[in-house]
């Protein structure tokens, strides 16, 4: 039976310092010398799951974005993306600007995969972002929102305060133009207020990807309460021990926590060459 193994990275692969430790890289490195199916869906871009991994790159293609887009690691090439229609993009521009806000704006312009923001002064968490990627050619500051909102979106960003971001959250809510996520960021203190289309997510994610690779089955991973549909669409699931009640009260075996390489050790015991 062909198994593909998925999982989260931040929260469940990553440890609290947001890499991939030595022991589980080359744990991993030496499995899919061995010839397992492997491969990760994170909220992260390719560009910075590869910086946490540490060295590590996975065969197989990768879930990104929550589930926006698949995407070959070595090679960056795009295999599948959810975008947001003109009205859906317009309608979340409208909530966001009426809000005051302007989020980072994940989309192409001219072709090429951008990160769109305002330049100047900004709260912490964005600064802390930008400053975490620097020297990354997708950073594109721009002076206003008519240039902000250039190109075709397929993610919106926001990051601040819960109170700054929770009337925006609601109003996002009860219109319904894309799929929306609000949560404090796992490593700080800032909120994540995020927008996708509605077909980006990782349960989506790993459908897609299932059928792209032809596996039978699919063992995934995870920690957050965002990975019970990813649970929920895997044939088997398992939790880090530091996971969310919620996410562990589905999962089929609780894992050692993500600073105890809990995937890493699940997989090297349980893996069988040929799988």
């Amino acid at each position: 039976m062909k198994t593909l193994y998925l999982t989260d990275l931040d929260g469940t692969l990553l440890n609290s310092s947001a890499l991939l430790s030595d022991f589980s890289r080359e744990a991993l490195a030496s499995l899919l010398r061995r010839g397992m199916m492997f491969s990760y869906a994170t909220a992260r871009s390719v560009h910075s799951a590869q910086k946490a991994l540490n060295g590590f790159m996975p065969e197989h293609p990768a879930i990104v974005y929550n589930g926006a887009m698949a995407v070959e690691p070595r090679t960056l090439n795009i295999l599948h993306l959810e975008r947001f229609s003109p009205d859906e993009a317009a309608c979340i521009r409208e909530i966001l600007s009426g809000y005051g806000l302007s989020p980072l704006v994940y989309g192409f312009v001219e072709g090429k995969e951008r990160v769109s923001y305002i330049q100047g002064p900004a709260h912490p968490g964005v600064a802390h972002y930008l400053a975490s990627r620097s020297g990354d050619a997708r950073l594109r500051p721009v002076a206003d929102p008519a240039q902000l909102y250039a190109g075709d979106a397929f993610y919106f960003t926001l990051i601040g305060e819960q109170a700054d971001l929770r009337g925006a959250h609601q109003a996002l809510l009860a219109l319904n133009p894309g799929r929306v996520t609000f949560q404090r960021e796992i490593y700080r203190s800032e909120y994540w207020l995020e927008i996708m289309p509605h077909g980006a997510t990782k349960a989506h994610g790993l459908k897609w990807l299932k059928a792209h690779l032809g596996a039978d089955r699919v063992v995934c991973f995870g920690d957050a309460i965002n990975d019970i549909p990813l649970f929920e669409a895997a044939d088997q699931a398992y939790a880090v021990q530091n996971a969310h009640p919620d996410l562990k009260r589905i999962a089929r075996d609780i894992l050692p926590s993500n600073d105890e390489d809990g995937v890493a050790r699940f997989l090297l015991q349980h893996y069988q060459d040929g799988e």
